[in-house]
């Protein structure tokens, strides 16, 4: 199974290598990465915040030195999601009022990274608010998908993706609450991992109103990687997790996979399902036990019901919803508690199956849309249903806090389509693991 791919370009484990070997220089690396931005970006409008001066003065000193062993992507150029502070850049989220905000210091996410030897070009495009499944606001303009320019690149961290696909750098990262990594992956081609809730710091990824004064690590947001391979995304995962994570050692074939294409909230086109089916006849032919249906499922409906409510709240802080009620903390502590139990359920399900494979939307990338994608319809399979519906795939692992790799599986009239891979809580490198090797089964 083919899938579209825009670049040739090493990966950020392969650029760091061929610097180990003296083959480039970091300035080298950088330079390179720069010059692609400043061919590719005219048309895509990914990259929202160059920082191309300090990237290369950052590189040139770095050229001559020999990496140490903590540093395994040294000289490796990458972006970042706007929504990320880097010490000098704006982080605005989007909005105009708070253009002018400049970051007084690196996030956790950027500072480990600067640790592992990588050099920042600068910050990726994002929706405001980091709201929705295309990535335009007033301040930066819109993201294209570099596969089509009329269609959304995904969002939130849609710019993330769409530097990564067009091969301007070989990776970034983003956040993701309703999909943000893992939608923007599958509408470009490229591979992306959310993280297990509570893994990778997200200290200095702060709405602009809180600017400077720190806060809470938010229900259900993640921090996660974009990539064009799964050994980078275990690289980058490994170096921003706050725990140590387990190595899998259980061989694909001996997994037992359950196929989710089927939900009672969202329908999915038919030419995703057939690509994701076709994937798991792959998965199934290697040796592997792909079940279509089983009954240790959680309840979906009610968990979707709860996950829609729990993220309403927490993306509006509490405020009135649009019945005009706000909620109480009474209705929060439910909240939590309806989580906690959705947790569990799945707890109870891995220990009978070691993944899950499903789709991250329910669509291949749309038509740019002047209003958000949530607040209008989509058609599939030739019906109308109502578009924030499809949030119920990235509610899927979102609610229980679960982690999720998606990889390309193939194409829908020459626009990218992907699937997730997601697994039991902690078990991120093992679902990044499972989808490379399905990767090659797939690709090779």
């Amino acid at each position: 199974m083919t899938y579209p791919r825009l670049t040739d370009k090493p990966g950020a484990l392969e650029t760091a290598a061929a610097i180990r070997a003296g083959d480039m220089s970091p300035h080298e690396a950088v330079e390179d990465a720069i010059a692609r931005i400043e061919k590719l970006d005219a048309h895509v409008n990914a990259v929202a915040v160059c920082d191309f001066e300090r990237a290369i003065a950052t590189a040139k000193a770095m050229d001559g030195q020999k990496p140490s062993p903590d540093q395994p992507l040294f000289g490796v150029p990458m972006t970042i999601k706007e929504s990320f502070d880097i010490a000098g850049l704006p982080s605005c989220w989007g909005h105009q009022e708070f253009a002018g905000n400049i970051a007084a210091k690196d996030s956790v996410v950027v500072r480990q990274l600067k640790a592992a030897g990588v050099v920042f070009l600068g910050k990726t495009n994002v929706p405001v608010d980091l709201t929705d499944w295309q990535s335009f606001n007033p301040v930066y303009g819109r993201t294209n998908n570099p596969h089509d320019h009329d269609r959304s690149a995904g969002g939130s961290s849609g710019g993330s993706a769409a530097a990564v696909a067009s091969g301007m750098v070989p990776c970034d990262f983003g956040t993701d609450i309703g999909g943000s990594v893992r939608v923007p992956a599958h509408f470009n081609g490229v591979w992306g991992h959310k993280t297990t809730w509570g893994l990778v710091s997200k200290h200095g990824h702060d709405h602009p109103m809180m600017a400077g004064k720190g806060a809470h690590d938010g229900v259900l947001s993640i921090a996660g990687p974009l990539a064009r391979n799964g050994d980078d995304l275990q690289i980058l995962t490994q170096l921003t997790a706050s725990v140590p994570l387990r190595e899998r050692t259980k061989p694909l074939e001996d997994c037992r996979f359950l196929l989710l294409v089927e939900h009672p909230i969202s329908e999915v086109d038919n030419d995703v399902r057939g690509l994701i089916e076709s994937a798991a006849k792959a998965i199934e032919s290697a040796g592997a036990r792909v079940d279509h249906a089983t009954s240790a499922l959680p309840d979906l409906k009610a968990q979707n019901e709860d996950y829609m409510r729990m993220l309403g709240v927490a993306m509006a802080r509490g405020a009135p919803g649009p019945d005009g009620k706000s909620a109480s903390a009474t209705d929060w502590f439910n909240l939590l508690d309806q989580q906690a139990r959705n947790e569990l359920a799945w707890e109870v399900f891995f220990q009978e199956y070691d993944f899950v494979l499903a789709p991250p939307a329910p669509i291949v990338t749309f038509e740019h849309r002047d209003k958000a994608f949530f607040e209008g319809d989509v058609t599939i399979n030739d019906k109308v249903h109502r578009a924030a519906d499809g949030l119920a795939w990235a509610g899927l692992a979102t609610f229980p806090n679960l982690p999720a790799t998606v990889l390309p599986v193939g194409d829908v009239g020459g626009l990218p389509c992907g699937m997730q891979v997601m697994g039991p809580k902690w078990s991120d490198l093992d679902c990044i693991v499972a989808a490379t090797e399905i990767g090659a089964l797939l690709h090779s």
